[in-house]
């Protein structure tokens, strides 16, 4: 799915986001990627992320909707969350580590040593902030449900008033982040070639099923195109 696009100067000159401390890989670096090209290819092709923060001097983890809007990461909450409560605070806002993973396959090496996967991974580190502007917080959520269903924001109600204010969105600058990718075939030590066990890669993808109307759904309401194409 394609994100909504606000060109920066940065991103419209394709240049790669720059190492840092944090966003080098202590293990496997060579599978680390910098350029926007393949951060924005992976955080735009799922929705669903892990958003990092310290809670009460302890790292609290929790699963949300997330949007890709140029250089920014737009994430949903709600407004009594302590996530969103910390982002409204307009010094210093909220630290927070986000990720997103995709798993394209099972490796299955001879031995167990040698198990992996192949995915591909994002990682942004930075200060989230609220989103208080109404006119941002409307194309974010906006971004939110077509992240999910592109498309989806145009046929369908818009928040009202009350449901907005019901409804927190915080932004994070893309600015530290790094892509890490493992593609290929199993790393078998020659010695275990022999070995009388099955090796290989079992390919992992994410699959639709067929819709499912809801209840008291009108009948001559046709199944929207955006919806068959999945």
């Amino acid at each position: 799915m394609t994100a909504v696009s606000t060109d920066t100067a940065a991103e419209a000159a394709g240049a790669a986001y720059a190492p840092t401390e944090r966003t080098v890989p202590s293990r496997a670096r060579e599978r680390a990627h910098y350029d926007r090209e393949t951060v924005h290819s992976i955080l735009d092709a799922a929705y669903l992320c892990h958003l990092g923060f310290v809670r009460d001097g302890a790292p609290v983890v929790l699963p949300t909707l997330y949007a890709r809007v140029g250089e920014r990461l737009y994430l949903h909450g709600s407004t009594g969350s302590r996530p969103m409560l910390a982002a409204g605070r307009p010094d210093p806002g909220l630290p927070v580590c986000v990720t997103v993973t995709h798993v394209d396959g099972l490796v299955l090496a001879k031995s167990a040593f040698h198990h992996s996967i192949n995915y591909r991974s994002v990682v942004a580190h930075g200060t989230a902030y609220q989103v208080t502007d109404e006119a941002e917080a409307r194309m974010a959520l906006d971004a939110l449900v077509d992240a999910v269903v592109a498309g989806r924001s145009a046929d369908s109600r818009p928040a009202n008033a009350k449901e907005l204010a019901a409804t927190a969105v915080i932004r994070l600058d893309l600015e530290q982040v790094s892509a890490k990718i493992r593609t290929g075939g199993v790393n078998d030590e020659p010695e275990d070639l022999a070995l009388p066990h099955w090796s290989g890669v079992v390919p992992v993808a994410r699959t639709y099923g067929t819709p499912e109307p809801s209840e008291g759904q009108d009948p001559a309401v046709a199944l929207p195109d955006y919806l068959t194409e999945l």
